[in-house]
């Protein structure tokens, strides 16, 4: 397990500031299974937050609505830099405050079985269907169309519109539970689909849903996958210490990541897709160069990291903890829990160094081996290559 460095005390460590909670309504029925919140997320724009709060519902909240709520510092995520809201206890049905005449509507939604997995994707127009030989389509999506796809224990995968609630598509292929979703961040609509049916299916919304591609190659259950910020490449992991990485373009695995000791739950690509971050039940977090294929760093617990420190920024506790998620600002980390509950935190603020953006800016366009082609001083490259934190 990775622990602290030497003169790092824990104790001395910030304490991440709770900032609210969505509850649900306590009910006999409650203490069995199906009351567990598997699943949380945000809108790429801000405006919805997703919460599977158990027993098949989703609620979509507007997030100007959450932060009305809650006690976030003045002047993040859209906030009146004038006047922070303090925290407001929510209702146990989980409702907030009556929304503003101009803000989208909160929906209820019952998907018909349990939820595991959320993704939320909207449509760029200029980017086509790869089916380029079918003229006609059912559905028209729009630059302002906003989805949200729900993976569910049946493997099937409803697709709804995030601002009428109605369903729109449904997906149905998989053997198995569907475990997590993930579009493509560039706006094709293009969705991939991970189960419990040790396989992965890509799906084109702009085709009417139609499949794609089905990967193979994990043994057993598939818990997670993630776009790379370019679309170009898809991480997945699961049942097993591997890490998976696939070509989107050619459809094809392009390399095994080996490191961890036990089952690999979790992924996600840095903003500037030079890094890959995985979670496994051996407690570490590994943070990979995915292109050399080279760990990094190894990390340890539920903790607020920067890239640039070797010592957390600050903790957090949480009980009965299934998933989280940073909001599009980065500002708060939402996690909801086996009692169906969501907790938030807000993040801690930091200035991130020019030059740590500079090599963002750089390694958005460059791959390491490129970095390392570069006529440039080997402690710079070191550097570009994150090899130098």
């Amino acid at each position: 397990m990775a622990s602290f460095p030497d003169c790092v005390n824990k104790n001395d460590l910030d304490k991440a500031k709770f900032i609210g909670e969505l509850l649900v309504s306590v009910a006999p029925f409650d203490q069995k299974s199906g009351r567990e919140a598997w699943t949380v997320a945000f809108a790429p724009n801000g405006s919805y937050f997703a919460w599977s709060q158990g027993h098949r519902i989703v609620r979509l909240i507007p997030w100007t609505k959450c932060l009305r709520s809650f006690s976030v510092s003045a002047g993040e995520e859209g906030t009146n830099p004038t006047s922070p809201q303090r925290l407001s206890r929510q209702d146990s049905d989980g409702s907030l405050t009556v929304p503003l005449a101009d803000e989208p509507r909160e929906h209820t939604i019952d998907c018909g079985d349990v939820v595991w997995g959320l993704a939320f994707g909207s449509s760029v127009p200029e980017k086509q269907s790869r089916c380029v030989n079918i003229e006609w389509h059912r559905f028209k999506f729009g630059q302002d169309q906003l989805l949200l796809a729900t993976g569910l224990n049946n493997g099937r995968i409803k697709i709804w519109d995030v601002y009428s609630g109605k369903l729109l598509l449904n997906l149905m292929d998989h053997t198995d539970v569907v475990r997590d979703l993930t579009f493509a961040p560039d706006g094709s609509l293009m969705l991939v689909s991970a189960s419990r049916d040790k396989t992965l299916r890509v799906w084109d919304l702009k085709d009417d849903g139609n499949m794609v591609k089905v990967f193979r190659g994990h043994q057993n259950w598939v818990y997670c996958c993630s776009f790379s910020p370019d679309s170009s490449i898809l991480c997945s992991v699961g049942a097993g210490k591997a890490v998976f990485l696939w070509n989107m373009d050619k459809y094809t695995l392009i390399q095994k990541l080996e490191g961890h000791h036990n089952d690999v739950v979790s992924c996600e690509f840095s903003p500037d897709g030079a890094l890959l971050a995985t979670a496994s039940y051996d407690t570490r977090v590994i943070v990979w160069d995915h292109h050399k294929a080279a760990i990094l760093l190894e990390l340890g617990f539920v903790r607020f990291w920067s890239i640039e420190e070797r010592a957390p920024q600050a903790i957090a506790s949480l009980s009965n903890g299934l998933c989280c998620a940073f909001s599009p600002e980065g500002s708060v980390l939402a996690a909801g829990t086996r009692d169906g509950s969501v907790h938030f935190w807000e993040c801690p603020r930091s200035i991130a160094s020019l030059q740590h953006m500079c090599r963002m800016a750089l390694r958005r366009v460059l791959t390491t081996q490129q970095v390392e082609a570069l006529a440039i001083p080997t402690p710079l490259q070191d550097y570009l290559a994150y090899r130098v934190i």
